[in-house]
C-alpha cells in the first residue's frame, strides 16, 4: 500500500479548468471518496491519478515517487470502472488473468493469483463462465478481480456500482468495504451518491467546480459542515436552510450576537410534538411513509418549507404540528454560507 499525494494539481482542456489547485495527501491503507455533483472533476481527477490523463499543473506523487510523466502501466494503480469492460469471448478465469499475460507473467504465477482473487471475491464457481453467463453484480466482481490480480499500490474505482440496481448496489458496497478490510489496500472510490461516500470512506473530499470544499470523515463532514454546499450534500434528507431570525422561534435560544443569515437543522433534528408545546408551529403538507419512519413535509408561517423525520404516530396532509429543536443541533452560517463557528465566547465565523 502506498500513499497518494497531490500538490497544486490543475488540469485544463483547452480553455476550460476542471481541475483548480487541488491539495491532498492520502495515507497508506486508507479508502478515500471523492464525492460530489455532476462535473465537478472527481472523475478527471481520479483518471490524473490513474495517468489516463495528463496533468496541467501541480506535482503527484504516490508512495513518495513524483509520478507527472510516468505512464499509466507504471503507476502500480488498478482502476475499475462504471462499465465492466470484460472481454465476452473469454471466460471469467482469461479475464481476470488477461492483464498478467499480456505482461507475460509466467502461466504458472498467474493461476496463482487468478485462484486467489476469485477465493478473496468467491468467484471459483463462475471461473468456467462467460460474462454473458452472469449477473451484474457477478460481472464488476470479476472486474475488481482483474485488478486485484495485479497487486496494485492503490486500487481507484470510478463510480462502479452505478449500473447496479438498489438492492445489489447495497450488497456489493459490503463486499467492497470487507475487501478493503481484507487487503488493507489504499483506496480511491468516486461517487455522486452520498451515502455510499458515508457507509465506505474513512475520509471524504467534497468537491465543487474543481475545488476542494471540504476534506475529512464521515462523522466530521456530517457535524461540522464547512459550508452551506457541503452541508446540504452530506446527510440524507439534506439540511433544512431557514432566515436566521427563526432560530430563537425553533430553539428557545438567542442567535444575537452572530453575524449569521442563515441557520441549518437537519430533519432527524427536529422533534414533533403538540402544537401548544412547540417552539415553532407549521402545517403538514405531504407525508412520505417510508416504514421505520415518515418524512414530513411542513409548511412554516413565514412561508418556508421543512423537512422533518417523525417517527410516532400517524400524520396526514393539514395537521397542525409544533417543531422544536436542540441548540445544540443548529449550524449557523454567514452571508458568504460559511460556517460560523462556537467558542466559549459565542458565535464567530
Amino acid at each position: 500500500m502506498s500513499s497518494v499525494s497531490l500538490k497544486g494539481i490543475e488540469k485544463r482542456f483547452g480553455a476550460v479548468e476542471v481541475i483548480r489547485g487541488v491539495d491532498l495527501r492520502i495515507d497508506p491503507g486508507e479508502f478515500v471518496v471523492f464525492v460530489g455533483p455532476s462535473g465537478c472533476g472527481k472523475s478527471t481527477l481520479l483518471r490524473l491519478i490513474s495517468g489516463l490523463e495528463y496533468l496541467s499543473g501541480g506535482e503527484l506523487a504516490i508512495g513518495g515517487r513524483v509520478v507527472n510523466e510516468v505512464p499509466a502501466s507504471k503507476r502500480g494503480v488498478a482502476m475499475v470502472f462504471q462499465s465492466y469492460a470484460l472481454y465476452p469471448h473469454l471466460t471469467v478465469r482469461d479475464n481476470m488473468g488477461f492483464g498478467l499475460k499480456v505482461r507475460k507473467v509466467p502461466a504458472q504465477e498467474r493461476q496463482k493469483r487468478v485462484d486467489e482473487a476469485s477465493a478473496t471475491l468467491k468467484l471459483e464457481a463462475l471461473l468456467d463462465r462467460y460474462p454473458r453467463e452472469l449477473s451484474g453484480g457477478q460481472r464488476q466482481r470479476v472486474a475488481i478481480g482483474r485488478a486485484i490480480v495485479g497487486n496494485p499500490d492503490v486500487f481507484l474505482f470510478d463510480e462502479p456500482l452505478s449500473n447496479l440496481d438498489a438492492e445489489l448496489r447495497v450488497h456489493m458496497r459490503s463486499e467492497i468495504a470487507a475487501l478493503h478490510k481484507r487487503l488493507s489496500t489504499t483506496m480511491i472510490y468516486v461517487t455522486h451518491d452520498q451515502i455510499e461516500a458515508m457507509t465506505l470512506a474513512d475520509k471524504i473530499v467534497v468537491l465543487r467546480d474543481g475545488r476542494v470544499e471540504q476534506v475529512g470523515s464521515p462523522r466530521e463532514l456530517y457535524e461540522r459542515p464547512a459550508n452551506i454546499f457541503v452541508a446540504q450534500f452530506i446527510g440524507s434528507p439534506k439540511m433544512n436552510l431557514l432566515p436566521a431570525d427563526i432560530a430563537p422561534l425553533l430553539t428557545g435560544a438567542r442567535a444575537a450576537d452572530t453575524t449569521a443569515e442563515t441557520i441549518g437543522i437537519r430533519p432527524e433534528h427536529l422533534t414533533v410534538v403538540e402544537p401548544r408545546d412547540g417552539t415553532l408551529r407549521g402545517t403538514v403538507g405531504l407525508c412520505e411513509y417510508t416504514g421505520a419512519v415518515t418524512l414530513l413535509h411542513v409548511k412554516l408561517p413565514d412561508g418556508h418549507d421543512c423537512l422533518v423525520l417523525h417517527d410516532g404516530g400517524d400524520m396526514k396532509a393539514g395537521n397542525q404540528l409544533g417543531l422544536t429543536a436542540d441548540v445544540s443541533k443548529v449550524h449557523f452560517f454567514n452571508g458568504n454560507g460559511q460556517t460560523i463557528k462556537r467558542t466559549e465566547q459565542g458565535w464567530t465565523a
